[in-house]
C-alpha cells in the first residue's frame, strides 16, 4: 500500500529568490498597490494603511533585520530540504495554487490534478522586458524558461479516481503546458528548485484555487479534501512512499501575525476546528494561500508537527510585507 512518509508546508515569497539587498523592491510594490488585503476584508492603499497604523515596524523593516531574517528563512528552507531527502519520496504531491499561469478567468476549476508524466513549467517571469528582480525570481520558480519536471501520471490519475469516488469533483489537467504561454506556476517551481535540492522527484501538482472568486472552497471545504486524499492515497495498491508539501502563504501583502501565529498553533496542537473556521475574508490575495496549508493539514491529520518555525517579514513601516511559514509533519 502507499504510504505518506512526510508533510511539509513553506512559504513561497519572491524574497526567497531574491537577496536580502532586493527586499526594497517588494517594498516599493507595496507602496503602489492600491489593494493592499486585510485580514477584515478591506482593501487600502499604503498611504490609507500607514495612516491607520501608523509607522509601528519602521524598526522591523530595516535592512539589518531583514537580512538576519533572510539568514534564518534561508536554514529553514535548508531543513525542509534535508527531511525531504532523508524521507526519500517516490512521489511528491504538491498543493498550491494557480496565479494565472496556467489556468484564466475562462477557466478556473475550484481543484485540478496535473497527471502527466513531463510538467512544464510556465516562463512567464522570463520574458523580454521583465524588471531584474522579475527575472532574477523567475530562476528561483523555474520560470525564467519552460522547464520540465517529472511527473507521475499513475498516480495522479488514481488520486483523481479516488477523489472523484469520495465525492470530490476534481478537474484533470492532461497537458501542463500545451500552450506556448501556459504552464505550471511558482507555487510548484519553488518546491522542485529549493526544495528537491537538485534531486528528480516525480511531482504530482494540485491546484487549488485560492486566488480567485467566486469558486474558492472554504477552509472547512479543503480541510475535509484533505482528509479524502489520505485516505486515497492509503487505500492506493502501490508501494509508493509519498510526501505532501503546502506551497504558499502565510498572511500577505500586509503581514497579520494574529493570523499567522493562530494557524501555526492550530497545526501543532492539531485544532482542526480553528483550521476548517478560517473567516473568508481574511483568506485574500496572497493570504489565501493559507488553504494550501488547511488542505496539507487534513491531509496529515493524525500526524505529529515535528518542527516549524514562523517570521513575519516586515518589508515597510506600514507593516506589509509576508508571514514567512514552515512546518514538517513526520
Amino acid at each position: 500500500m502507499a504510504k505518506i512518509v512526510l508533510g511539509l508546508a513553506t512559504s513561497h515569497t519572491p524574497l526567497f529568490t531574491l537577496h536580502s539587498d532586493d527586499w526594497q523592491l517588494r517594498a516599493d510594490a507595496d507602496r503602489m498597490n492600491p489593494r493592499l488585503n486585510l485580514s477584515d476584508g478591506r482593501r487600502l492603499r499604503y498611504e490609507e494603511l500607514l495612516a491607520e497604523v501608523g509607522p509601528k515596524y519602521a524598526e522591523a523593516s530595516q535592512q539589518e533585520e531583514l537580512a538576519r531574517k533572510a539568514a534564518l528563512c534561508e536554514a529553514a528552507l535548508d531543513h525542509l530540504a534535508k527531511a525531504l531527502a532523508q524521507a526519500r519520496p517516490d512521489v511528491v504531491v504538491v498543493v498550491g495554487d494557480d496565479q494565472g499561469e496556467l489556468f484564466s478567468p475562462s477557466n478556473q476549476p475550484a481543484i485540478a490534478i496535473c497527471h502527466n508524466d513531463t510538467l512544464i513549467t510556465s516562463d512567464a517571469f522570463g520574458r523580454e522586458g521583465s524588471p531584474d528582480w522579475v527575472v532574477k525570481a523567475g530562476k528561483g520558480y523555474l520560470m525564467d524558461a519552460r522547464h520540465a519536471l517529472p511527473g507521475h501520471t499513475q498516480f495522479a490519475l488514481a488520486l483523481i479516481h479516488g477523489l472523484v469516488d469520495q465525492g470530490v469533483d476534481v478537474t484533470a489537467v492532461a497537458d501542463s503546458g500545451k500552450d506556448d504561454k501556459d504552464g505550471l506556476g511558482h507555487a510548484f517551481g519553488f518546491i522542485a528548485k529549493r526544495l528537491y535540492g537538485g534531486l528528480s522527484i516525480p511531482m504530482v501538482p494540485i491546484l487549488l484555487n485560492t486566488y480567485f472568486p467566486p469558486n474558492v472552497p472554504t477552509a472547512a471545504r479543503c480541510h475535509d479534501i484533505g482528509l479524502r486524499l489520505r485516505e486515497v492515497i492509503e487505500a492506493d495498491t502501490s508501494s509508493l512512499r509519498v510526501a505532501i508539501v503546502a506551497s504558499g502563504g502565510l498572511s500577505h501583502f500586509v503581514v497579520d501575525e494574529a493570523l499567522d501565529r493562530s494557524v501555526m498553533a492550530a497545526l501543532s496542537s492539531q485544532d482542526q476546528s480553528v483550521l476548517r473556521n478560517l473567516p473568508r475574508c481574511a483568506l485574500n490575495s496572497g493570504s489565501s494561500e493559507i488553504l494550501n496549508w488547511v488542505l496539507t493539514a487534513g491531509a496529515m491529520k493524525g500526524t505529529p508537527v515535528t518542527w516549524s518555525e514562523y517570521l513575519p517579514l516586515y518589508r515597510t513601516p506600514a507593516g506589509t510585507g509576508v508571514g514567512a511559514g514552515f512546518a514538517i509533519w513526520q
